[in-house]
C-alpha cells in the first residue's frame, strides 16, 4: 500500500498527542495516512502493552488510518543499532511515503529524541539501493527515500519551522487522544498519577495548540520542525 504520510513514533499515543489534528485534516483532503509505533510502550507507568495495543486500534479507527503496525522494539532501551534500523527501513520501503513524521528532536522522555535520530537515519538508509531488505513474503523491497522528514513537537517547547492549522479538528484530536484511556485522566483509575494523567493535561494540549495557532494567525495548530529545507517552485503555492 502506498502511503502519502507515514508517522513513525516511539510509543503508542505519541502521534495522537502531537499530530492527530494534522492526520484528520489530511485524510479529509483525500490523503492516505499510516502509523508505525516503534515500541508497545510496555514501560509506561499506567496500563500495559496489551491494553495499549487495544487502545491503538480504537484511536486508529477514530482517525481513519489506512494502516497501523507496531515494530516491537524495546521501550526505553532501543538504540541506533542495525537491528533496530532494519525494520524501520522495511516499513518505509513497504509503504513508500512522500513524507515521514517522527518524534521531537529532543524532549523530556529520552526515547523521543533517540527515536527522532533513529528514524531520520533509517529514512536516509532506506534510499540506498545496495541495502537489501525483503518483505514478509521474501520479496526484495526497492530503495525508497521520503522527500522530507518532519519532527513533531512534544512536551518541551521547540520553535516550529512550520505549523498546520487544525482548528476544525481540535475536538476530534482530543477524542483520538482519549482512546488511550489508561494513560490519561480517569478519576476512577487506581493507577499512579503521572505528568499526563491529570485533568489539567488536556488544558495543556489545547493551550499548546493555541500557542502554535497564534504563530500563524489561527485558533489551533500543530507545529513541526524539519530535517532540511523544503523545495518550493512557487512561493505563493
Amino acid at each position: 500500500m502506498k502511503i502519502d504520510i507515514l508517522f513513525i513514533a516511539a510509543h503508542p499515543d505519541d502521534v495522537e498527542l502531537c499530530c492527530a489534528g494534522t492526520i484528520f485534516k489530511h485524510i479529509a483532503a483525500g490523503y492516505t495516512i499510516g502509523v508505525v509505533d516503534l515500541t508497545a510502550g510496555e514501560l509506561g507507568t499506567r496500563g500495559n502493552a496489551a491494553l495499549r495495543a487495544e487502545e491503538s486500534v480504537k484511536a486508529s479507527a477514530i482517525m481513519g488510518l489506512a494502516v497501523r503496525e507496531n515494530l516491537g522494539l524495546r521501550d526505553g532501551f532501543f538504540d541506533m543499532s542495525e537491528s533496530n534500523k532494519i525494520p524501520i527501513i522495511r516499513a518505509i520501503r513497504k509503504y513508500r511515503p512522500e513524507i515521514v513524521i517522527t518524534n521531537a528532536i529532543r524532549d523530556r522522555h529520552p526515547d523521543h529524541g533517540r527515536s527522532a535520530q533513529l528514524v531520520s537515519e533509517s529514512c536516509f538508509l532506506s534510499g540506498l539501493p545496495k541495502i537489501d531488505i525483503h518483505d514478509e513474503a521474501g520479496h526484495l523491497l526497492p530503495a525508497w527515500r521520503p522527500k522530507q522528514v518532519y519532527h513533531m513537537i512534544q512536551d518541551h517547547y521547540i520553535s516550529p519551522d512550520i505549523c498546520v492549522d487544525i482548528t476544525p479538528y481540535i475536538d476530534l484530536k482530543i477524542e483520538a487522544v482519549m482512546a488511550f484511556k489508561s494513560q490519561f485522566y480517569d478519576p476512577l483509575s487506581p493507577e499512579p498519577h503521572t505528568p499526563i494523567s491529570g485533568l489539567d493535561f488536556f488544558e495543556f494540549l489545547r493551550a499548546r495548540a493555541r500557542e502554535m495557532g497564534r504563530l500563524i494567525g489561527v485558533e489551533y495548530a500543530e507545529g513541526y520542525t524539519m530535517d532540511g529545507p523544503v523545495k518550493k517552485e512557487n512561493l505563493l503555492l
